[in-house]
Formats: structure tokens, C-alpha cells, sequence
């Protein structure tokens, strides 16, 4: 059975003649390049949920996507970049996490979820280093942050009209008050200041937070946070969230923070971790427990 490792170079080469491919088209193609049995194609993981084979062709996706070799087009369909041309030209014999680690983009990736030892750690020290708890950590994070970007991905797929009910979704899941329909009612209503909607702040309605959504992919600046500064004022109103799936320039930042007005910013990042810990667009594939000693069954009277 190939590793994710083994399959990188056969799916950029696939991906060399230019056109946009997906990841069910590859599953087939590659599958036969690799002279896989019917066994190891069809191979559960301990889930018995996805074919060991396609989960190690997302993990090559992913890792070849992060180091820029290819880009999304849409969700799971995929394009060789310059770069990963120019990766194909050198004629590797193979394409792994090591040559990978020449571009920083997937440098940046990995240490996202690296969990370091102490903080003399080097970057080439290996697992063996790295305590079994640590290791699951470090994978648990990893399989978060891609689910994060294929969340981004998904939502950019969509109109912004489900991007703002996605939101307003969220923000209910939150905790939140009010109902989805007294949200709803405001969401994408012309003439409305830039507020695209209105979500009350608890079940009682004693104060409202006004929400802007905004599915962008270039970063919102401070023009962007002035106007809805303002639009919060011509409402009377002293809370407001505004979420963005890209990210918020420092002078955006900054001047929500100077604001008296109280002024939440979420950026693409942290809105998908927030759909993920609160249960929006996404689904539990397996959980696993982790048990120690309960020390006070083993103490005796």
C-alpha cells in the first residue's frame, strides 16, 4: 500500500498537461498507475467511513497544495502551478515532505502544528523525539488545520447570501439569543448602512449585536472597519461583530481596537475553527478516548 509520500509525484504528474482534474478522477487514474489490488483499494481506515487509498490521496493533495505545487479551483478539483512545474522539470525520482520543506509556504504549514519538546528543539529533529501524547497533538492539530482550509474552500464556493445565514448560523450555535428567523430578516437588505444582519445578544433580547459578513479572498482594510464603525453608530448600537473568510490588514485592527465602540474582528482562520468547534458544516468522523490510571480506585483502605 502506497504512503500519501509515494503517491505526491504521480499525482503532480497526472496534473502536468495543465487542465483542472479532481480528486474521484485521480482516485481511479492513479490507482491503476499504481497497480493497486481491488484489497488495497477498497481498505477501510479503522472508521470503516473513507478506503485508506483516497484518504492518503487527500493527504498528498493537501501537502502539495500547501507547498503551492497546485492550487484549488474549486472544491476538489485541482491545477498545477508554475511552481510545481518547474518542481516537474527538475525530474525528481520523488516528491516528499524533505523537498518539500525548500518552500516556506509548507515550512509555515508544518510548524503549525509541530509540537516542540522544549524550546531548544531543532526543525530536523524527528517523532522520536516527541512523546506518544505529543504526537497525537501534533496530528490532531494537522487534520484540523486542513479541515479549516477545505471549510474556506467550501464556503467560497457558495454565494454570499449562504455566507451570511452561515454566520448567522454560527453566532446561534454560539450561544447566542433570538431565532433564526428574526436574524434572516435583516441579512442582505440594500440601504441598511452595510449591517448585514442582527443577532440578539441573549434569549431576552436585552441588547443586539450587528454582524458583517464579508466573503472575501484580499484582506479587509480599515476603510472597510470605519464604515461599519459608523454604521453602528447611526444605529445606536455599542456591539458588533465583523467576520471575514480572509484576513484583517493591522491597521484594521488597530483602529477596532480604539474604538470605543466594542468591535469583535474574525478573521478566515479563526471562523472555521469556530465552525468546527461548535459543529457548523462539519461532521464527527471517529473519536477516540484516551484513558489513564484513575489513582484513588487503586488506593486501599
Amino acid at each position: 500500500m502506497p504512503t500519501y509520500e509515494d503517491i505526491m509525484l504521480p499525482f503532480l504528474k497526472r496534473l502536468s498537461d495543465g487542465q483542472v482534474h479532481s480528486l474521484q478522477e485521480l482516485r481511479q487514474v492513479l490507482a491503476d498507475e499504481l497497480q493497486l489490488t481491488e484489497e488495497e483499494r477498497t481498505r477501510q481506515l479503522p472508521s470503516g467511513l473513507q478506503s485508506i487509498f483516497y484518504n492518503r490521496l487527500g493527504w498528498a493533495r493537501t501537502h502539495l497544495k500547501k507547498a503551492m505545487l497546485i492550487e484549488a479551483i474549486a472544491s476538489g478539483r485541482f491545477q498545477i502551478t508554475e511552481r510545481g512545474r518547474k518542481v516537474l522539470q527538475t525530474n525528481p525520482s520523488r516528491i516528499d515532505n524533505r523537498l518539500l520543506t525548500q518552500f516556506a509556504e509548507f515550512k509555515e504549514f508544518k510548524s503549525h502544528y509541530q509540537v516542540k519538546a522544549d524550546q531548544t528543539e531543532t526543525e530536523d529533529s524527528g517523532e522520536a523525539d516527541k512523546t506518544p501524547s505529543e504526537m497525537i497533538h501534533s496530528y490532531y492539530q494537522e487534520l484540523r488545520n486542513t479541515l479549516a482550509e477545505d471549510l474556506l474552500q467550501q464556503i467560497s464556493d457558495r454565494s454570499p447570501a449562504f455566507f451570511e445565514h452561515l454566520v448567522l448560523d454560527l453566532l446561534l450555535k454560539m450561544g447566542y439569543g433570538g431565532s433564526r428567523e428574526d436574524a434572516a430578516q435583516v441579512v442582505g437588505k440594500s440601504g441598511d448602512e452595510g449591517i448585514d444582519g442582527i443577532i440578539k445578544e441573549d434569549r431576552l433580547g436585552l441588547d443586539v449585536i450587528y454582524v458583517q459578513a464579508k466573503r472575501w479572498k484580499n484582506s479587509v482594510g480599515s476603510p472597510e472597519i470605519q464604515g461599519f464603525i459608523g454604521a453602528l453608530q447611526l444605529k445606536g448600537a455599542h456591539k458588533g461583530i465583523f467576520i471575514t473568510t480572509s484576513t484583517f490588514t493591522q491597521a484594521a485592527k488597530e483602529i477596532a481596537a480604539r474604538v470605543g465602540t466594542r468591535i469583535v474582528l474574525i478573521d478566515g482562520l479563526q471562523l472555521a475553527q469556530l465552525m468546527i468547534d461548535y459543529g457548523v458544516g462539519v461532521a464527527t468522523e471517529t473519536v477516540y478516548e484516551i484513558k489513564r490510571i484513575d489513582s484513588d480506585y487503586f488506593i486501599e483502605e
